[in-house]
C-alpha cells in the first residue's frame, strides 16, 4: 500500500494549523487563560486576506530572509492591542480631562506590543522549521498602523496562497496571516511525503507488541524540538542612566543596581523570565547559575514596560 500524497491544500492546513498553535502558546504567556484560538482558513486564489481590516488596525510583520520566502503579518485592532498590552502589566493611559481615555496607544503600550511581537513571530519561524525540517531566519518585526485594507495590500503585496487564522485575546479579535509562495508551498508538500514515507517504514519495521512506545510523528517533533536553538542569559539587576552620563563612565566607575546583593538573579530563555537563582564559580573557574525557583517572576516584556516607564519619568522630569 502506498503512503498518502500530501496535497498543497492538506499542507497549507498543518502550516497554518502549527504557526498557529505555537503563536498561541506564546500568547498565553503574556495574557494566561485569555487567549482563544479560532479556525485556520486557507483562501482562494486571488482572495486578500486583509479584507474587512478594522480602522487603525495595528500589524507586525516579519519576512523570512533565510530558507524559504514568505511572510507572517499579526493583525490587531486597537482594542486588541490594548488588552494585550493590559494583560502584559501596562496600565492604560491616562483619561482626558473629559473622562476619555485615548484611542491611540501610549509608547509603553507599544514597547509591549514590540516585545510580543518578537516572541510571537519567533515562535511562528520555528513552527514552519519543524514542519519543512529546515531552519529559518526571520527580518526584525516590522510595526506599523493599517488606514485600511488597500493601504495593507500596498504594504505586504500579494501572494499565491494565504492562511488566515482568528484569535481572541480578553475578547478582542486578531487575526494571523501567512502570506505563502508557491514554490514554498511545493517545499511543503515535498518534505511532508518524504516525512509520511519515513514513518510509514519505520513503522512497518517496528516489532508488533515491543519498541517505541509513542508514535513515529511525535516522535519526530520531540526529535526536532531538541535542536531548536534558545538565547539564555542571566540579569543580575537593572538601571537607569541618563544618556551624558553614560558616556562619561570612566574606567572603575561603580553603577548601583536595583537589586541587592542576596538578591535572586532571573533566568532569561528567549526574554521571557523563567526561572530564579543564584550565581556560583564552578570547578573550571567559569560562572554558573543554580536554580532556586521555576516560573518568571518578571516577563521581559513586564521588565521594558518597567524600564521605558522609568525613562519616560526622566523625560518627564528633565523637561519640568
Amino acid at each position: 500500500m502506498t503512503a498518502h500524497e500530501v496535497t498543497p491544500r492538506e499542507a497549507l492546513m498543518r502550516l497554518g494549523a502549527s504557526t498557529a498553535e505555537a503563536v498561541a502558546q506564546v500568547l498565553d504567556m503574556f495574557a494566561p487563560g485569555a487567549v482563544e484560538r479560532g479556525d485556520v482558513t486557507v483562501l482562494p486564489d486571488g482572495q486578500t486576506p486583509f479584507s474587512n481590516l478594522p480602522s487603525g488596525a495595528l500589524a507586525t510583520s516579519v519576512s523570512y530572509v533565510d530558507g524559504v520566502t514568505g511572510a507572517n503579518v499579526f493583525v490587531l485592532a486597537p482594542a486588541g492591542a490594548r488588552a494585550l498590552a493590559t494583560a502584559m502589566g501596562v496600565p492604560p493611559p491616562d483619561p482626558d480631562e473629559d473622562g476619555n481615555v485615548p484611542e491611540e496607544l501610549s509608547e509603553l503600550e507599544m514597547s509591549a506590543m514590540a516585545e510580543a511581537a518578537n516572541q510571537t513571530m519567533a515562535a511562528a519561524a520555528s513552527a514552519i522549521s519543524l514542519v519543512i525540517g529546515q531552519e529559518i531566519e526571520i527580518s526584525p518585526p516590522d510595526t506599523r498602523v493599517l488606514t485600511g485594507s488597500s493601504a495593507a495590500v500596498e504594504a505586504y503585496g500579494k501572494a499565491p496562497h494565504a492562511t488566515s487564522t482568528t484569535f481572541l485575546i480578553a475578547g478582542e479579535a486578531c487575526r494571523l496571516i501567512q502570506l505563502i509562495p508557491a514554490a514554498f508551498v511545493m517545499r511543503m508538500v515535498r518534505a511532508m511525503d518524504e516525512l509520511s514515507m519515513q514513518e510509514g517504514a519505520d513503522a512497518s519495521a517496528t516489532p508488533v507488541g515491543g519498541g517505541a512506545t509513542g508514535s513515529p510523528a511525535t516522535l519526530g517533533v520531540e526529535e526536532a524540538l531538541t535542536a531548536v536553538k534558545l538565547r539564555v542569559w542571566a540579569e543580575l539587576g537593572r538601571t537607569q542612566l541618563p544618556l551624558g552620563r553614560a558616556l562619561e563612565l570612566p574606567l572603575g566607575a561603580v553603577v548601583d543596581l536595583d537589586r541587592a546583593a542576596n538578591d535572586p538573579v532571573d533566568l532569561y530563555v528567549n526574554g521571557l523570565c523563567f526561572a530564579q537563582g543564584h550565581l556560583l564559580v564552578n570547578d573550571d573557574g567559569e560562572w554558573a547559575i543554580v536554580i532556586d525557583e521555576l516560573g518568571g517572576r518578571r516577563p521581559a516584556a513586564e521588565s521594558a514596560a518597567v524600564a521605558a516607564a522609568g525613562q519616560a519619568n526622566q523625560l518627564k522630569g528633565a523637561a519640568i
